[in-house]
């Protein structure tokens, strides 16, 4: 439940804020989520002086200014005025702010040069606005560069403001503020004060706004529609504006090009008015002076939005996964009496919690894993089993089997018999002209749909006809029918959200995808599945999108493979031509078809020109990155971190200096996600299993990386010890590391919390001997079946090779299969100790 972290670790100085602070019960059926209303205080920044300033030019002093930026406070940058050629400039210009104590306000300002960006170390500075200690002065000088002894002094004082504390929704690492509805529309009459020149426009835009720049034009070709409608959506917090521009455009002939125009805009006069003194609810007619004598006129009404939020706030599991886990407990609970032969049904809070994480791997992950869960469901364990957790290649094997709502009651080996014509058939296919126009139409029915189109989309098409060799209309909220009566593991598919230009070890959030929802549990922050790649902001859904088909989100759940299409090309079609260049066929054919000339081969090669928006960025993406990532619209744009975000023990955070400490920096403050394959971090999903929420008490860790048996808990133990969430140490030996065994048991007897792992490598160790547990191969085809080797340089498992021999695919799923098989006993073992240690937890509790 939600806790007042606002009470935790508070200084004294501090004190004064929390006395207005109202506690009150949030009915939106989301369990830690809560009202509060705290109170805003006025914060005024003056810029004083800097000394020893050194210009980048050296003819001249720097002509230096200060800009300002306090994003939870206001959208606008504010700058100095520039001082010119001095060393040590002088401004005592004052800056005003409301800012509401309930966020992280983190002021940052930059020192600047008129012309380049000073590069010193601290040309940028971020600073928090807690810092400040309410009804005093602070007075500061920041450093800007310790070398050249260059220094800037500040001075900063917060008041309370005399306006009423307001209520916000918080789960205590995120705030939403109420928003605000702004609807109008230009109006346009004889008794106009502004008259249209040509080539001008009026334009009409709130800054801040959902969908910034958003705004609304009206032009001398629109004269015959006497209103022109306007909308926009608001953070009521930040002050926001009305703004109206008058703008001329001409058209400038490029100097050295005799065809080539560009245009220019000019801005003959502005406008604006606070939405604030507008009354709420009520039609009002303005007029917005834009310039001498010109005025724009206005019909406009602010709404407060609904205070329901579109996105759920909170750490607790959703509604759908907590049904389903009432019902799957059921299930387990009669599977545990038969497998350990316990005298009656344990009871609902001593069972065990168990879910598997399968790693990457491409087809091999994805063969695999087939196998070792046919070796579970012989075992008649599938029904133990709380949660299925897969990342990159293994999440195929999940998106297939979760098509069927009762597949763990089935036979296996009949879904596997369909897989092994699959993925023993030839991949050609998915290259041919036909094909690729195929993809080209899906790729622009995208584009049109609002999405940005990369080359991941261009991947999940590829996997699909690898997977199924037709469209697979299916979505992932369609596999809410295989979860809704507990008949099935919960499946969760991984990835994690980065920054482009920051590297991996450096930030990495993890997304997970559930029949339900997606959503990003550091923040505690999820949507429906049903809207992933839909608009938000401050929490409302403001444009809805068609829910992707499952294919596309495959492509991001296995994008590592995306960057290497050419790679994938020549181990698909083996040939000299590279996957790019047999592109000329299909883009040849969709030209002729639309009526096109061809395009010049050689622009082709060159890689200059490709027809349509989406090809255009399609093959930008192609030619400018290597690692393909897919931008999905930032559903958490719009709210803010709360005050305390970092104290929040759900806020799971890395130690040390890193992005989590910059909230300005984080990702509610982005335009988009930035989804990548999970496998970047690490190549298997232990971090969705392990949130404090899910519980969980053993772990079946199915390892298919390449050569690396046991990176993946390496990864996962420092992950943890990095965020102090509770793991097993990983000790192997040398002999292990060189000659892995079938299964591992890593645990801590001495701390209930630690979930014992049992790690399953993809090794071929007493399977060459024995083709079932105890009972040796017997002939020279036995024996010849079970003599192979997984990895190697001429093993068929390569990660880029997505087809099999007929043998090879049975020998896989038979040697993953037999490798649970053999491990019974380890498996019964774990779930008897988990037992053990649930009921000590229970006592605990009591």
């Amino acid at each position: 439940m939600f806790r007042a972290v606002l009470l935790r670790r508070m200084s004294t100085q501090l004190l004064p804020l929390l006395a207005p602070v109202i506690f009150t019960k949030m009915e939106t059926g989301f369990p830690d989520s809560q009202v509060e209303k705290y109170p805003y205080y006025n914060l005024t920044v003056k810029v004083l002086r800097a000394r020893n300033i050194h210009g980048t030019d050296l003819l001249s002093k720097a002509d230096c200014y200060v800009a300002l930026d306090l994003p939870t406070a206001s959208p606008v940058t504010f700058r100095t005025q520039v001082v010119h050629n001095s060393s040590d400039p002088e401004w005592n210009e004052t800056f005003s702010y409301r800012v509401h104590s309930i966020v992280k306000n983190i002021l940052e300002f930059t020192f600047y040069d008129k012309d380049v960006l000073l590069k010193s170390h601290a040309a940028s500075i971020h600073f928090d606005v807690g810092n400040i200690t309410p009804g005093q002065t602070l007075k500061h000088t920041f450093v800007l560069n310790p070398q050249g002894k260059e220094e800037l002094d500040m001075e900063f004082s917060l008041e309370e403001s005399t306006d009423p504390p307001t209520e916000v929704i918080t789960n205590g690492v995120l705030v939403a503020h109420p928003c605000l509805r702004v609807q109008g529309s230009i109006n346009k009459s004889e008794k106009t004060k502004w008259i249209i020149q040509e080539n001008c426009q009026v334009k009409v835009s709130v800054p801040g706004a959902f969908e910034n720049p958003s705004s609304t034009f009206c032009s001398a070709d629109s004269e015959e529609r006497r209103k022109i409608p306007f909308v926009f959506y608001v953070d009521r917090e930040i002050c926001p504006e009305l703004h109206a521009e008058l703008l001329q455009t001409t058209a400038i002939l490029e100097e050295g090009w005799s065809e080539d125009l560009k245009m220019h805009t000019a801005r003959l006069g502005k406008g604006s008015v606070s939405l604030g003194t507008l009354p709420l609810g009520q039609n009002v007619e303005i007029s917005i002076p834009i310039g001498e004598e010109q005025a724009v006129d206005l019909s406009v009404k602010v709404e407060e939005s609904p205070q329901d939020l579109d996105v759920r706030l909170s750490f607790e599991l959703c509604k759908g996964e907590r049904e389903f886990l009432d019902m799957r407990k059921k299930i387990s609970s009669r599977a545990l009496k038969m497998i350990l032969g316990l005298p009656e049904e344990p009871k609902k809070d001593e069972i065990p919690i168990v879910a598997v994480v399968a790693s990457g791997g491409g087809m091999r992950a994805m063969t695999a894993f087939y196998g070792n869960l046919l070796g579970l469901q012989q075992l008649h364990l599938l029904d133990i089993l709380m949660y299925i957790c897969g990342i990159s290649g293994s999440t195929w094997c999940l998106s297939k089997l979760y098509k069927d709502p009762h597949w763990s009651q089935k036979d296996l080996q009949d879904e596997i018999s369909i897989v092994r014509k699959l993925v023993t058939s030839s991949k050609v296919g998915a290259f041919s002209v036909e094909r690729l126009m195929y993809y080209f139409q899906q790729l622009m029915m995208l584009e049109k749909e609002g999405w940005k189109v990369t080359l991941t989309d261009l991947w999940g098409l590829i996997i699909e006809y690898f997977l199924h060799q037709k469209q697979d209309p299916s979505k992932l909220s369609d596999q809410q029918s295989a979860v809704r009566w507990g008949q099935n593991p919960f499946p969760i598919y991984a990835a994690v959200n980065v920054k482009p230009n920051v590297s991996r070890q450096e930030f990495t959030e993890w997304c997970e995808f559930t029949p339900y929802e997606f959503g990003i549990h550091k923040y505690g922050a999820f949507i429906r599945i049903e809207d992933f790649g839909s608009e938000f902001f401050n929490g409302l859904l403001l444009r809805k999108r068609l829910e992707p088909r499952i294919c596309f989100l495959q492509g991001i759940w296995a994008s590592a493979f995306a960057a290497n299409l050419d790679e994938i090309w020549d181990e698909v079609i083996s040939s000299k031509a590279g996957f790019l260049d047999t592109l000329k066929e299909a883009i040849k054919a969709i030209d002729e078809a639309r009526g096109h000339p061809p395009l010049d081969p050689l622009q082709l090669q060159q890689r200059m020109v490709l027809p349509g928006g989406a090809f255009r960025h399609l093959f930008q993406d192609l030619i400018k990155i290597r690692l393909s990532v897919e931008e999905s619209a930032n559903f958490m744009r719009g709210l803010y971190l709360h005050k305390d975000y970092a104290n929040a023990k759900e806020f799971v955070a890395w130690k040390g200096p890193n992005l989590d400490a910059v909230p300005n920096q984080l990702t509610p403050m982005e335009e988009s996600l930035s989804l990548v394959d999970g496998a970047f971090s690490i190549n298997s999903p232990f971090p969705l299993v392990l949130q404090a929420e899910r519980g969980v008490d053993v772990i079946l860790s199915f390892n298919y990386s390449w050569e690396a048996p046991f990176e993946v808990l390496h990864q996962a133990e420092k992950y943890c010890e990095e965020r102090e969430i509770p793991f097993p140490h990983i000790a192997v030996s040398e002999t292990d590391k060189q000659k892995p065994k079938e299964c591992y048991m890593f645990m801590d007897p001495r701390n209930l919390k630690v979930p014992i792992v049992l790690h399953f490598p993809l090794v071929n160790n007493t399977f060459q001997k024995y083709k079932a547990p105890g009972v040796e191969h017997e002939t020279e085809d036995e024996k010849s079946f079970g003599n192979f080797s997984v990895e190697g340089e001429n093993s068929p498992y390569r990660s880029m090779n997505f087809t099999y021999a007929p043998d090879e695919f049975d020998r896989l799923i038979e040697l993953s299969r037999y490798n649970i098989l053999n491990n019974k006993d380890a498996i019964v073992k774990a779930l008897n100790l988990a037992m053990k240690r649930r009921a000590l937890k229970n006592v605990k509790r009591k």
